[in-house]
């Protein structure tokens, strides 16, 4: 087969790739506010960020201060964009994006590596919405989005020989990078790292000179080094602990696509290894050591990295599905394409891509009707209101992501209020909590409410909840219950209500 007509394949059709790429958008299409874990949380963040100057509620409860830190992704953008399209238009438009970023960078990336698309890359794209998006870590997940572009671009600089213009513009690039997110920084220093090592022993030099010189090239993308150093010397938040947790880290290979439906999402990771063991055994197909060995590298930071870093949790969790990606887009035809096989993988690629776009679709779509009927409450609450939300959280091994555990972040987005649902840890964010008086309520998880009879450690009951809340009932104006588990209905007496749907219910604490 001519390398005419492998570049003429109709799987590297631009007007397929065009598709693909705004096809990982349609997910996110129909929903107002993209329903995503952690991202209600942020946008309540986002709220102080745009109005806390010029609204005196907010001014009560929360300050607002930047900083040069490695966590401002979609915050810098939202500074950008909100004041021109409103708070929710511009957070959905920017998260929007990730996925087709994301899934632009894949191929790119492959497209360098190989000098064509793999039909096989198909089955890293659906990653796009792994378990960290769809858990809402944004700010990282554009992170990695962006670093995967990036990485295309050096592979490209590379073998173009144009590593003095590389190493100009990856100067600025890593900062960009950075501060959208350290981990993804992280992340793009290790596979530009890799990768060079590679290049430089392609070039007939021994691998520990290989990895000398690899490690210069990569020095371009160490100015983030000593923000991050003078960043974390001024801050006193969460440590870094959870090394070696074999069961943690089976587990965020299990939940790599983690969503809603738990057969559908482990029969979606369990392709994976049967598409690299194909990769092994057929004769037709092997690996390029490039991205083979850039794969190789991130597994062992997998397996170094710690759940918590400086207080930001999920730290392994979130580069496992980026590391499988990267060996599915490893997999290349050993010599000349097999018309037939080719095919069949690329359709088989394809059908998996619809597969997890439709599932993820559809997921979505629940989410958001059902948090739009929630979120009907807040039509009750005055501005700068004062919501204690208390949500149900399932009590052991549960596999739909609770959705709903950052809906009261809504109440700071729309009414300016506050909501006992932010975080707090020193370093992590830019916002900071005036109102001590909410006490125990200051902040999450302190919205996150288990069945009395759940066996946890430090159970933070429902009952529990609303007997501390009647200590301080006169220091907040309402209390949501959002899917709460059963709870002793004398602890809500004397409370009005004012509102309730689909299993939730808002009442005034103050009639």
């Amino acid at each position: 087969m001519t390398d005419i007509r492998v570049r003429e394949a109709w799987w590297e059709s631009r007007w397929l790739l065009l598709a693909l790429v705004l096809g990982f958008a349609l997910p996110l299409a129909y929903p107002p506010i993209p329903p995503i874990v952690d991202l209600l949380g942020h946008m309540g963040r986002y709220r102080v960020e745009l109005d806390v100057a010029h609204s005196p509620w907010l001014q009560h409860y929360y300050s607002y201060h930047w900083a040069a830190i490695g966590n401002l992704g979609v915050d810098a953008l939202v500074k950008l964009l909100g004041p021109v399209l409103g708070l929710e238009p511009a957070v959905k438009l920017i998260v929007l994006a990730i996925p087709p970023l994301t899934v632009a960078g894949m191929l790119w990336v492959a497209r360098e590596v190989h000098g064509r698309i793999p039909p096989s890359a198909f089955f890293a794209l659906p990653f796009a919405y792994a378990h960290p998006f769809l858990f809402g870590f944004v700010n990282y997940a554009l992170a990695m989005a962006l670093a995967l572009l990036a990485f295309g671009l050096w592979l490209r600089l590379g073998r173009l020989g144009r590593t003095r213009l590389r190493a100009l513009l990856f100067v600025p690039i890593s900062l960009i990078i950075f501060f959208c997110h350290t981990y993804g920084w992280g992340a793009l220093g290790l596979l530009c790292f890799s990768a060079e090592a590679v290049r430089q022993h392609d070039r007939g030099i021994g691998w520990f000179r290989a990895g000398i010189k690899a490690a210069l090239h990569a020095l371009v993308l160490a100015l983030p080094l000593v923000i991050m150093l003078a960043w974390r010397s001024e801050t006193h938040g969460g440590g870094t602990h959870g090394w070696f947790n074999w069961a943690f880290k089976w587990a965020w290979l299990l939940t790599a696509f983690r969503d809603r439906w738990k057969v559908a999402d482990i029969a979606s990771v369990a392709v994976v290894p049967a598409v690299l063991m194909l990769a092994i055994l057929h004769p037709k197909l092997t690996f390029s050591r490039n991205l083979a060995f850039s794969g190789l590298v991130l597994v062992a930071a997998f397996i170094v990295l710690p759940w918590t870093v400086f207080g930001s949790a999920y730290a392994d969790m979130r580069l496992a599905p980026y590391m499988l990606a990267i060996l599915l887009l490893a997999i290349r035809f050993r010599e000349v394409v097999e018309p037939k096989l080719a095919s069949a993988l690329a359709i088989a690629g394809l059908a998996f891509c619809v597969l997890r776009v439709g599932v993820t679709t559809a997921s979505l779509k629940l989410a958001s009707d059902d948090q739009q009927a929630k979120l009907a409450a807040l039509d009750h609450v005055p501005l700068g209101g004062r919501v204690i939300s208390l949500v149900g959280y399932p009590c052991g091994n549960f596999w739909a992501l609770p959705r709903n555990t950052h809906l009261g972040g809504m109440v700071i987005v729309r009414r300016q209020g506050f909501s006992n649902d932010q975080w707090t840890i020193e370093g992590a964010n830019l916002m900071s909590l005036r109102y001590r008086a909410a006490g125990l309520f200051a902040a999450d998880p302190s919205q996150m409410v288990r069945a009395s009879d759940c066996r946890v450690t430090n159970n933070w009951t429902v009952d529990r909840a609303l007997d501390e809340l009647a200590k301080t009932r006169d220091r907040f104006d309402y209390l949501w219950l959002i899917d709460p588990p059963t709870f002793d209905p004398n602890r809500v007496a004397g409370m009005q209500p004012v509102w309730r749907d689909r299993g939730s219910i808002l009442y005034r604490l103050n009639p």
